[in-house]
């Protein structure tokens, strides 16, 4: 059962009412992998719906971690872990972990009005390093910021903590599916991003202001952040996590991101496919709906198959004609393909898949 199927009354009987912004603040959806190790550039790396950003900040693995708080509900979190130090940061430096969020996902915000309402942004946070962290809120729409700290008061605990800030009365966010507001947790920053002034509320952004007072986590190959629970509401207090069941949870991140790869053994079928001419043919291929037309990003092709007329080959072109939210034309060339037959492309276990992408 998806989203779209799943009653509203149901979920409602479950105290499921989206009032939580973020998708995926468990961080039990994890696509990609639940590691990649010898971070040193920005990107999509394992959680879905998290990603990096950082610029000469020491080296990192990103992990799906199953330490979590105890009690709390939670199975996994998002671990960064420093594997190679960077202990004096030039003043460029910087590490972030953050999540972009549509635009027309946050109209009932009411920003750019007297009505704007204020958000909490509410999560479990542990590290062996503590002292002083920023969480920089950023507003594409008017190069608009607002950042707050928050402090990581024992070693090797999970601890709570609540941002509040006010709504923008003066920007509002665009209303489609481009970035309204992204929100970034500094790691490590060097004097560019922390010799100015925390703002009180939403401002022009400066540099100098996004992360006044944050810790080096980049100074020891020891240091190590974790992160789950992750809340944005409207209002001025946190309420409980709301948690969601796992098929709305990941029905949510495949707006994003799909990788279409088996579970088990055996083979997927990803596209039957008509031969135009031989050695050439063009097919379906379905997913879920996309935020905007996807990329798709293939594994080798050696380590793909075209099957047709009992014959096996390895495809010497895949590649995405026209895509919509829902489907794409694939051509995909291969030897034994003769014009007016037909086969299929298959991947199996033992390959990475291939993935969809409309991340934001």
């Amino acid at each position: 059962m998806t989203l779209s199927t799943i009653p509203t009354r149901a979920l409602s009987e479950q105290g499921i009412n989206f009032r939580n912004l973020i998708i995926n603040g468990d961080m039990s959806i994890a696509q990609r992998g639940t590691s990649v190790s010898t971070i040193t550039s920005g990107g999509y790396k394992t959680l879905d719906r998290f990603n990096i950003d950082i610029n000469s900040a020491g080296t990192w693995t990103m992990s799906q971690s199953t330490t979590v708080p105890s009690g709390q509900g939670f199975a996994t979190s998002l671990k960064m872990d420093c594997t190679t130090a960077d202990a004096s940061l030039s003043a460029s430096d910087y590490l972030i972990v953050r999540t972009l969020l549509e635009g027309q996902n946050l109209q009932q915000l009411k920003f750019g009005t007297s009505s704007a309402e204020s958000l909490t942004l509410s999560f479990w946070v542990r590290s062996n390093k503590t002292g002083t962290y920023a969480v920089w809120f950023y507003a594409d729409v008017g190069n608009k910021s607002f950042s707050k700290t928050y402090t990581i008061d024992s070693v090797d605990t999970w601890e709570k903590k609540t941002i509040t800030i006010n709504g923008d009365t003066a920007s509002s966010f665009s209303n489609n599916n481009s970035i309204g507001l992204r929100i970034n947790w500094y790691l490590a920053a060097g004097t560019t991003y922390t010799s100015g002034t925390l703002p009180t509320d939403w401002q022009t952004d400066s540099n100098g202001d996004r992360a006044v007072g944050q810790v080096n986590l980049a100074d020891n190959t020891a240091n190590e952040w974790y992160i789950t629970g992750v809340q944005l509401e409207v209002g001025t207090s946190a309420s409980d996590f709301e948690f969601l069941p796992y098929d709305v949870n990941l029905q949510r991140c495949l707006r994003y991101f799909e990788r279409m790869k088996c579970l088990s053994g055996g083979d997927i079928v990803l596209m039957l496919g008509h031969h135009f001419a031989t050695g050439n043919s063009y097919g379906k291929l379905t997913y879920y709906q996309k935020r905007s037309s996807p990329s798709l990003s293939i594994p080798p092709l050696g380590n793909i198959s075209y099957l047709s007329n009992g014959n096996l080959a390895n495809p010497t072109l895949v590649q995405i004609n026209g895509s919509g939210l829902q489907t794409a034309e694939i051509r995909v060339d291969a030897s034994n393909q003769t014009a007016g037959g037909s086969g299929w492309l298959r991947i199996n276990l033992s390959q990475v898949g291939f993935d969809l992408s409309a991340e934001l």
